[in-house]
């Protein structure tokens, strides 16, 4: 810094004026560009300091090793379709105990025609009006298998739309004392079925008083 601009120096004349006032500009302009000099360098350490940042991009913390994350097991479907299914086969049960005497036809044969059902159905089925599309052989099967196998073959043909069906349970010859059991159940069987309408004693040729065609309601 020029000796002129010390507060002591003393001014004798206008050129010293003018020396003075050339050093007080020159440090004015030396203090500015340190400023500036030190504006710039702030600015470098800035850019610096954020360049690994904008190399790199968006990034995202690392988890904290130090905890372990547990995943809970998802929860068991409930099945309920399947619960549906065995609230209706429930529903549908046909008992042993029930006495379906008073609702069959007094006949030869004890037909069987729902309420509401005109007499002629019978008769119509008895003469072969509907084909037989499907049929069960009960015959030889212990009462409670019997009982079983003829529900859900009525709910499967109804299910699937058919109307006519055969159900053989035979004459009872072969029982105890040749007395017709299943014979007889399967007349009180079919009269709790909901989709049986009515039912005749087969002809001869489609087994005769071993077996019966039941007609069911459409699907």
């Amino acid at each position: 810094m020029p000796a002129a601009t010390s507060p002591a120096m003393k001014v004798h004349s206008l050129q010293d004026l003018g020396q003075i006032q050339k050093a007080l500009a020159q440090a004015a302009a030396a203090e500015a560009a340190v400023r500036a000099a030190r504006l710039e360098l702030q600015r470098r350490l800035e850019a610096e300091k954020h360049l690994f940042a904008r190399a790199v991009g968006a990034v995202q913390p690392l988890p904290d090793q130090r905890k372990a994350i547990i995943k809970r097991a998802p929860p068991k479907p409930v099945p309920t379709q399947l619960e549906l299914d065995e609230q209706a086969v429930l529903v549908e049960a046909i008992s042993d105990g029930f006495d379906a005497s008073s609702l069959l036809d007094t006949d030869d044969a004890l037909s069987y025609r729902r309420p509401g059902i005109g007499p002629d159905v019978p008769r119509r089925l008895r003469s072969g009006e509907w084909s037989i599309q499907r049929q069960i052989d009960l015959h030889g099967l212990r009462s409670d298998d019997a009982r079983d196998a003829l529900s859900g073959f009525i709910r499967e043909a109804y299910r699937h739309g058919i109307r006519c069906v055969r159900v053989v349970h035979g004459k009872g010859l072969g029982s105890p004392g040749k007395t017709p059991v299943l014979k007889t159940k399967v007349r009180h069987w079919l009269v709790q079925k909901k989709e049986v309408i009515a039912f005749v004693q087969a002809r001869p040729a489609h087994g005769g008083a071993g077996a019966l065609i039941v007609l069911l309601s459409a699907s």
